[in-house]
C-alpha cells in the first residue's frame, strides 16, 4: 500500500516501540491520517498504536488534542506552536508515552507568501521532551507533500521512541 522506504520506517518504529514497552499516538493534518495508517499497516502494530487523531479542522485540533484555539488564532494552525500543542495534546489524551504531529498545507491552493503551499509544521512528543521540525517541500503536488510528510512524521517518531 505504502512505498518501500514507508513501510520500512513503519516496521522500525513499530519494532523499536514494542521493544521498549511504549505506546504511539498520532495527531494529524495535512496527511489525514496517513501516519496512522502507514503503522497500522504493519502486523503487531496493535502492541504499540494506541490511537491517531485526524485533527483536520481547527475545531478538531482543539476539541480532540487540546490546543487552545486562542494559540490558533495567535499563530495559525500551521505553525510550531500548534504542532508542539498537538503532539502533547495526543500524549495526553491517549494513553501512549509518544506521538508524533503533523500540520501543513499540502496544496495546490491555500498557501500564502509567509505560508506557501508545501509547508509543514511536524512535533514529536515524549518522555525526553517535544522536538519540533519545519519541512518547506514546495509546490511539488499534494500527494508529493503527504507522503513527504508521512516520511518524516515516521523519521521524527523514531527519534523520539528512540530517546525515550
Amino acid at each position: 500500500m505504502f512505498p518501500d522506504d514507508i513501510d520500512s520506517l513503519a516496521r522500525e518504529v513499530i519494532r523499536t516501540a514494542d521493544a521498549k514497552g511504549l505506546m504511539i499516538a498520532t495527531a494529524e493534518s495535512c496527511t489525514g491520517g496517513l501516519v496512522s495508517g502507514a503503522l497500522t499497516a504493519i502486523a503487531g502494530s496493535s502492541a504499540v498504536v494506541d490511537r491517531g487523531f485526524v485533527t483536520y479542522s481547527n475545531a478538531a485540533k482543539s476539541d480532540l488534542v487540546g490546543v487552545p484555539a486562542t494559540l490558533i488564532e495567535a499563530h495559525g494552525a500551521v505553525s510550531e506552536p500548534v504542532a508542539r500543542a498537538m503532539a502533547q495534546g495526543a500524549v495526553a489524551n491517549s494513553a501512549a508515552q509518544v506521538s508524533v504531529s503533523v500540520t501543513g498545507i499540502a496544496g495546490p491552493g491555500g498557501g500564502s507568501p509567509d505560508k506557501p503551499v508545501g509547508l509543514v509544521h511536524f512535533a514529536a512528543a515524549g518522555p525526553s521532551g517535544v522536538v519540533h521540525i519545519e519541512q518547506r517541500f514546495g509546490d511539488i503536488g499534494r500527494e508529493a507533500v503527504r507522503l513527504e510528510s508521512v516520511r518524516m512524521a515516521l523519521r521524527l517518531l523514531l527519534g523520539r521512541v528512540i530517546a525515550a
